[in-house]
């Protein structure tokens, strides 16, 4: 089990970045495949990227380019670093851990953080 706490979120405008982090208290990061996920109001909810245990990283296409995931074990950090926002990107923001124990899938969210980009 993992407490999964979400921050960074904020109002910013077009062409500007944001760095959002996920917090864990409870089990190890390194337990677990970490993910971004964002849902905007009205519109399913949408994977952003994922970083593997030994680091590995697999983006959306919309974030090729501009956005990072990085984690840190030690610290039991993720970051997801997104530069060039734009309004599209407007969406609460998501932090997901995954891991399968004795064959069960379990998954574990944050309660998100907001990012709302300005033309």
């Amino acid at each position: 089990q993992v407490h999964l706490v979400e921050s960074g979120g904020g109002l910013v405008q077009a062409g500007d970045s944001l760095k959002l982090s996920c917090a864990a208290s409870g089990r190890a990061f390194s337990a677990y495949v970490l993910a971004w996920f964002r849902q905007a109001p009205g519109k399913e909810q949408e994977f952003v990227g994922a970083i593997s245990r030994n680091g590995r990283t697999y983006y959306a296409d919309f974030v090729v380019g501009r956005g990072t995931i990085s984690r840190d074990n030690a610290e039991n950090t993720m970051t997801l670093q997104m530069n060039n926002l734009k309004p599209g990107d407007t969406a609460v923001y998501y932090c997901n851990a995954g891991t399968i124990i004795a064959g069960d899938r379990y998954d574990y969210w944050g309660q998100g953080t907001q990012v709302t980009v300005s033309s």
